[in-house]
């Protein structure tokens, strides 16, 4: 998680339960593009809540799994009491944790919040062991699709993008991964993609519509007082969302972007 000032979403109650859902939508999948073994020794930059590093360590099992997070807000909620689990309040630009440590790192819906994701990623390669895997997902939020058309949330959903690079973020990331793996000196960089396609009648369809409510809220008032929305265009979003998800023949678009690499025997040129 990058510093609390810079995050869009903030760490209030709502958002949290926010992310409590999204990681229910979007685990498993998740978990299938990491493939934790056991035995392994596993760090995620930015772990949040905590809660995709719990279930990664009941896989890596007798291994280890530690979650690295900034806020002490979301640290305050990770579940501690687990073996073979552990959380390290830091910084991911410059993780507090020993070089060449660690066989598989990964982080999801951070690099999109950094002030500098080159050096995150240069960070991630100092922990890892020569050989080990970084696994990354990431948005490339404008990607979002729906039939039918939603005018008025595009509108501000471009607004909250606009307002996330004020922020020093960077909404359009995903599709910058290969670069800045590449930059950073990882090698065998293979691209993937992770779909959100839901449409009326299955389960993850109305969660998914109001997972995209969920991101508006939690920068509402931010985008009202930088005057990049009104309550009423925004107002409007939400109604638009709401028909949607009541929709009988609605459906939903969106794909997450995904990166794994992997690092190479010496340590690249910090300079690069």
């Amino acid at each position: 998680m990058p510093r609390e000032d810079r995050y869009i979403h903030g760490t209030a109650a709502s958002e949290q339960e926010r992310l409590r859902r999204l990681n229910r939508l979007t685990n498993t999948t998740f978990l299938e593009f990491l493939s934790p073994r056991p035995g392994l020794r596993v760090l995620e930059l930015g772990c949040g809540l905590g809660i995709v590093a719990g279930e990664v360590s009941e896989r890596v099992a007798p291994g280890l799994a530690v979650g690295l997070e900034v806020s002490p807000d979301q640290l305050g909620i990770a579940p501690t009491e687990r073996r073979g689990l552990c959380f390290v309040q830091g910084d991911a630009h410059m993780a507090p944790l020993k070089e060449e440590t660690f066989d598989l790192v990964y982080c999801r819906f951070l690099l999109e919040h950094v002030q500098d994701p080159s050096k995150v990623l240069r960070s991630a390669y100092a922990v890892l062991k020569p050989g080990g895997m970084i696994c990354i997902q990431e948005n490339t939020i404008l990607i979002n699709t729906f039939d039918p058309d939603c005018p008025s949330f595009d509108r501000v959903w471009r607004k909250f993008s606009e307002l996330q690079i004020a922020l020093g973020g960077d909404a359009q990331i995903g599709k910058k991964l290969f670069r800045l793996l590449a930059v950073a000196g990882f090698s065998r960089i293979k691209l993937s993609m992770a779909p959100e396609v839901h449409h009326a009648g299955e389960p993850g369809y109305r969660p998914w519509i109001e997972n995209l409510a969920g991101n508006i809220r939690s920068a509402e008032d931010a985008l009202v007082r930088r005057a990049y929305c009104s309550r009423e265009e925004i107002r409007q979003a939400y109604e638009e969302l709401e028909a949607l998800a009541d929709n009988r023949h609605g459906a939903a678009w969106f794909y997450w972007n995904q990166a794994s690499a992997r690092r190479v025997a010496h340590h690249p040129n910090k300079d690069s």
